[in-house]
């Protein structure tokens, strides 16, 4: 039989957010900035857990949040909920289920050089998680309002790129809250579409990379 893709890999279950360690918004934006000096130091679950809680978990229970379905940390068009958030660490590439809130391998290997865009150069190369921001087009058919501009492919732009950017803020200020350093930036997306095995209506858009900040 064919070894699966990810047979080495197993689902990583993530923590419940802690709330009484973090700084408060306003701290977390007095000191948001971007670092690019990230070192190799490995971050602790509860610390990663509380990331990806932060960038788009669920706030609110089914029922409660928009068209009767979760609510999520992150708004998106009509809650499409299009941005798919994928983590590139050394072992391999996993996708966060927020529903579950746990990671889901996709790929073994180490595509975290592929995270970053091209004339980028070598910083944060050792960091121990690189993001990948996905948009699945897909996904805007299935919004709780189905107005006209989410079927138009430039209005679509605009909506998926606000988006991208209300889960990386998130991702920063959960970041320097919790004493991480975070760079978002472009990624290789031909190479990485690749590598995840993207389908077409699936587009890698961004990179961020985080972790603790060099000595």
């Amino acid at each position: 039989m064919k070894k699966s893709q990810t047979s080495d890999l197993q689902p990583i279950a993530l923590l419940e957010p802690v709330f009484d360690q973090c700084l408060t918004v306003f701290e977390a934006l007095k000191i948001r900035r971007t670092s690019r000096a990230i070192g190799h130091r490995k971050i602790p679950l509860q610390i990663l857990s509380d990331i990806f809680w932060a960038a788009q978990g669920i706030n609110r229970l089914r029922g409660q949040g928009p068209f009767g379905s979760p609510g999520r940390t992150a708004g998106s068009a009509s809650n499409s909920q299009e941005i798919c958030l994928y983590a590139a660490i050394e072992e391999g590439t996993y996708l966060y289920e927020p529903e579950s809130h746990r990671l889901n391998p996709v790929a073994t290997g180490d595509v975290r050089a592929l995270a970053i865009g091209a004339g980028q150069g070598k910083a944060g190369a050792t960091a121990p998680v690189r993001l990948i921001y996905v948009v699945d087009i897909e996904r805007f058919k299935n919004a709780g309002f189905q107005e006209p501009g989410l079927h138009d492919p430039e209005i679509q732009k605009s909506y998926y790129f606000v988006d991208t950017g209300l889960i990386a803020q998130n991702v920063y200020l959960a970041s320097a809250s919790l004493g991480l350093a975070s760079w978002f930036h472009n990624c290789n997306k031909a190479a990485v579409a690749k590598e995840l095995k993207l389908k077409p209506h699936q587009r890698p858009l961004f990179g961020h990379t985080i972790g603790y900040a060099e000595d």
